[in-house]
This record gives C-alpha cells, structure tokens and sequence, in this order.
C-alpha cells in the first residue's frame, strides 16, 4: 500500500512520455513545438506542487491520491480525443499537474512516519520505484506499439494502471490509519512539543506564510537542491543530443541511455544506505562532484578522435553520479520539513527543486544556440560545482549531525 501505487502510477506514466512529442507533431507541430509540448508535463508538475500542499494538509494523503487518479483519467480521455494542439496540451499539463499531488502525497506520508534510522531508505526506496517505471514503462510501450500498432494502446495501459492506483487507493487497507506517526522520527526536534495527528495544523497556518517561514532554507539549502535537479534533468537532454552531434546512429544512443539508465537504476537503494549510515551529505556531495565533473571532462571530447567512447564513459560516470542521489531530495525535504506542517513545507520545496529541473533544458538550448553543445554541457559543469559547494555549505547547518 505504501510502494505500490506509486509504482504503478509510474510504469504507466512512463509508458506514455515518449508518445507525447510523436503524438503533438502529428497533430501539426514541429521539432521545437512538439518539445514545448512535451514540457507541459513538467511546467504542470511544477505548477501543481504547492496546490497539492494545500491538498494534502486539508484532505489528506489518501483522498488527494485517488482524486488526482481520477483527474488524471480525464487527461488521459484529453489525449485520446485531442483534435488540436492546444487541447492535447492542456492535457498533458493536466496529467502533470495531478502527478504533482500523487507525488507529493506518499512523501508527506513518509515524512510523517518513516522513522529517521531508516528514513533516507525508505525515501531511496521511493524514489527508486519512480526511477523502475520510467526506465521498464517505455519498454512495455513499445511492446504495445509492436502488438497493435497504435499509440491508443499505450495510453490505455496507463489509464488501466490508473484505474488500478485508484482502486488500491480507496479500498485497500489506509496506511494513514495502519502506520501511527513515528514518534522517533521527530527525535531531533527542538521544540518540545509531541507530534499528534496525520498533518492538522496546515490550515492554520497557510502555504504562503510557510514558503515565508522557512525562507532562509528554501533561499540556500533550496537553491543547492535546485541545482542538483537541474543537473539531473541536464543528463537527461544532453546525452542524447551529444550522440547526434558525434553523428552516432539512433541505436547507438539508444544503448549508451539505456546502459547509464540502467547504472542509475541499479544503485538507488544504495544512496539511502550511505545516507542514513554516514549522513545526507555523503550521498548529495559525490554525486554532484561526480556528475559535474563528467560534465565537465564531457565538453573536451568532442573533437577528439576517439569521442564516442569518451561519450559512452562519461555517459556511465553521469548514471554512476545520478544513481548516487537517488533519494537525497526526498530525504532532505522530509528532514527539514517541520513537524506540525509537512505538506505545506514540501509543497514549497517540491516546487523549488521541480524548477531546476524545468529551467535546465532552456539554459542548454540557449547555451547551444549563443556558443555551443561543449559550452552548454560545460556550464552544467560549473553548476554542479558550485550546487557541490552549496551542499557543503548548507548542510551542517540545517540538518544537524543527529538527523543525519
């Protein structure tokens, strides 16, 4: 109850992202707009954070879960019966912004009671399972797309998932009601005071005033975060335009992703491991350094003569670095979040984090177009670094060594 709707939710979420850009251009847009297109998921993820707090704190996590589940049923009927552009991108962001409330619902959950000593596994753990749909639900897609030959089937299967997560959802047992608030997860607070309830005091206090509260972390520990999603995110665009640059054929691509995607995914538990043995900054620091200076040695291979195996090198050093922060975000969120107000807090931090990931696909395509694809690649580099020095920096102070 507690993993397996947020796998199913993202097996099929991820049968489906790769259909969303062949699915816009059919409807008439080019290259460029089809990838605006494919964005709106992101921007509506994004978009949707800091309601899906409010959500959470007023409803619940189980209500906010199988409502999203529902409205994402309407989005995916919006993609299916989309005559224009405009109408499928509405429903895309749609989808988006109900994933939104999905996610963050299950992290509210195991922020309130996962207890610390294993906090940052279980969070791995949660992220890991988001990590398995998006890397096994393109495989089943295409597996579909070979059966029946329509892209129909693919988003049947991710409204059959859907129907599932909500049946899961509102009739299996409540694990709001099975698991009571861990009490020692809250051990480092302190403020003294007991921690009862699911979340009951958000209303109260509010999103916004929040967002004001805890400015200080969200201004610097938040930013380092930011910086951490952007370079993410930043792997995800780069490697393939890389390789078709280097003039590499589809196949080839295809196999260097998968080969880093399946590293990445093969060591997330292992970065909840780290963290709740030796602490949140010995996961969050060799990733960043790792993934930076992959970037970074990344940029002076072009022209080389032997490109594609640098390529295909750093290609798994990015998956090594990525595998590595499996679950950093989750557990940091959860570490800082208050004890009276979680949703709203991580509202506020999902919403920081998500806009790295969403601004750095814009900083490589601007990059690229001013100087170049080394440039570009180059300054996803520099960002790591200086997100490295961030973690370095903010780290001790807002998450004290008990904690870690």
């Amino acid at each position: 109850m507690i993993y397996g709707p947020t796998l199913l939710f993202a097996i099929g979420e991820g049968a489906v992202i790769p259909l969303i850009p062949v699915i816009a251009n059919r409807l008439g847009a080019d290259v460029a707009l089809a990838a605006l297109v494919a964005a709106a998921l992101v921007v509506g993820q994004l978009c949707g954070n800091i309601p899906a707090g409010w959500a959470v704190a007023r409803f619940g996590e189980r209500i906010t879960m199988g409502v999203a589940g529902i409205v994402i049923l309407g989005g995916l009927v919006g993609v299916v019966f989309a005559g224009t552009l405009a109408i499928f991108a509405a429903a895309v962001f749609l989808i988006g912004f109900c994933a939104a409330s999905f996610a963050l619902a299950r992290h509210s959950f195991m922020t309130t009671r996962v207890p610390l000593h294993f906090r940052a596994r279980a969070l791995s753990l949660l992220g890991g399972t988001f990590r398995l749909g998006m890397f096994v639900g393109p495989f089943i897609s295409a597996a579909l797309l070979g059966i029946f030959g329509d892209e129909k089937a693919s988003i049947a299967f991710f409204a059959v998932c859907q129907v599932a997560t909500i049946l899961l959802v509102f009739f299996g047992p409540d694990p709001e009601k099975a698991v009571p608030v861990g009490g020692d997860s809250r051990e480092a607070e302190d403020t003294g005071e007991p921690v009862t309830g699911a979340i009951p005091t958000v209303e109260r206090v509010g999103v916004f005033r929040t967002m004001w509260r805890f400015r200080a972390v969200l201004a610097r520990l938040g930013l380092a975060a930011a910086s951490l999603s952007a370079v993410r995110s930043a792997r995800q665009v780069v490697l393939p335009l890389w390789g078709v640059s280097l003039g590499l054929d589809a196949s080839t691509i295809a196999v260097v992703v998968g080969v880093s995607g399946a590293i990445d995914f093969a060591l997330f538990y292992a970065s909840g491991q780290v963290m709740d043995r030796f602490g949140r900054l010995w996961a969050a620091l060799p990733a960043m350094v790792l993934m930076g200076a992959g970037f970074l040695a990344l940029s002076f291979t072009h022209d080389l003569d032997s490109s594609a195996m640098w390529f295909a090198m750093f290609a798994a050093v990015l998956g090594v670095g990525n595998g590595l922060s499996s679950g950093i975000l989750l557990t940091l969120g959860a570490d800082l979040a208050p004890a009276d107000e979680p949703a709203a807090f991580l509202g506020s931090w999902r919403t920081l984090t998500d806009a790295g990931g969403a601004i750095a696909p814009v900083v490589i395509s601007a990059l690229t177009a001013l100087v170049s694809l080394s440039g570009a690649v180059a300054a996803m580099g520099v960002i790591a670094a200086l997100g490295a020095f961030g973690f370095v920096r903010w780290v001790p102070r807002y998450v004290p060594r008990s904690r870690s």
